[in-house]
């Protein structure tokens, strides 16, 4: 085909009806147009407007007719002659355009009903141990030590492949909590150094290959458990030792409570993003906060000679050694890449998870009864 068949000058600005691309040799309408080739170009055959896909409704969504782009914005590209485009699979409204994205909720991350059901049932069993029977609270304690071992030990084996010997632990961690409560910070040191001889013993009876990693874990958990837990079997020997224990009791949660009201609430600016990304500055604001005035009102009216300047000072320790120990937890979750040392207690995890905060504030609180009310 020569060129004098498609016209002269041809102008690409011009578009056909249906094609969707520019028509070579169509004749443009204006003072531009010679009408002397006017015989030379070839009639444009017509093809109807089909629409594609159902009509009205393309036009209620903004979809052009076959031959113009789909949307505004987009440029026509060239088709196959007399071919129909077809409508994408799916078109944007005016009602989606207009839906703001849901705005995600805050999630407080456990059960809390669950959570609330099981903290009441502790509560209430350590209320009855604690009034009733002081010996019977002291059983309380190394029940928990030999769990909270079993859990520490269960995941630094699955986890880590440590296999810290749990039963001179086990042993050795009630033997202590009995000996702090008969015998006071002499017999819990006796009894420390003799679980941390035994686990020596009782590992050599297998290969030595880990021996030191072992026994090493296995001293740690000796300390970490039932050593710190001891402080709390010798506060129960003074005594008003029912009300003491039950201001470290309420002192802690209250700080836990605290922690986790304004935090939740107002926290905007991380602790310690690196080991607990949950926990901010206005969280450990809230947890002095409110551990200061319980500690104000249980020093004043509940402590045998306590005053309320010594409770805010109690309260003050509490939320930092609440928070550290909770930290140190986190830490040890981290490098095993667990969120829970156990499913004990639902909604809480395990009894590790519950004795994170009070284990290191024992001794804490220990220390001040003593030099604040002897």
């Amino acid at each position: 085909m020569n060129d004098s068949s498609w016209g002269a000058q041809p102008h690409a600005g011009y578009w056909g009806p249906s094609d969707g691309g520019p028509v070579q040799g169509a004749a443009p309408a204006g003072p531009a147009y010679d009408a002397q080739h006017a015989q030379q170009t070839r009639p444009m055959p017509i093809v109807p407007d089909v629409p594609a896909h159902g009509g009205d409704q393309d036009d209620d969504r903004g979809a052009a007719r076959p031959g113009g782009p789909l949307f505004r914005d987009e440029k026509p590209q060239a088709q196959p002659y007399g071919a129909v485009p077809q409508k994408p699979d799916s078109m944007p409204t005016p009602d989606d355009a207009q839906q703001p994205a849901p705005v995600p909720k805050k999630s407080a991350g456990r059960d809390l009903g669950a959570a609330i059901g099981v903290g009441v049932g502790l509560g209430a069993v350590i209320i009855a141990s604690l009034f009733v029977v002081k010996a019977a609270f002291v059983g309380v304690i190394a029940v928990a030590v030999v769990v909270g071992l079993w859990e520490l030990t269960s995941r630094l084996q699955e986890r880590k492949g440590i296999k810290a010997p749990l039963v001179p632990l086990a042993l050795g961690g009630a033997a202590m909590v009995v000996a702090g409560y008969v015998r006071g910070p002499e017999g819990a040191w006796v009894a420390m150094a003799l679980t941390a001889l035994a686990v020596l013993v009782w590992r050599m009876t297998e290969p030595p290959e880990g021996y030191l990693k072992d026994v090493t874990a296995g001293v740690f958990a000796a300390f970490y458990v039932p050593f710190l837990a001891t402080f709390v079997a010798m506060m129960l020997t003074a005594d008003d030792g029912a009300q003491r224990v039950m201001t470290f009791l309420l002192l802690t949660v209250v700080s836990d409570t605290g922690a986790y009201a304004i935090g939740w609430r107002f926290g905007k600016h991380k602790l310690a993003p690196r080991i607990s990304p949950g926990k901010t500055r206005e969280g450990l604001f809230g947890a002095v906060t409110f551990a200061m005035v319980a500690g104000a009102l249980l020093m004043e009216y509940v402590i045998d000679d306590g005053t309320w300047w010594q409770g805010l000072l109690l309260g003050l320790a509490v939320a930092v050694s609440a928070t550290l120990g909770d930290l140190g937890e986190s830490m040890i979750k981290r490098d095993l890449g667990i969120k829970d040392m156990g499913t004990l207690l639902p909604g809480h995890g395990g009894i590790m998870d519950r004795l994170d905060s009070l284990l290191p504030t024992a001794p804490v609180v220990w220390l001040l009864f003593v030099a604040f009310v002897g």
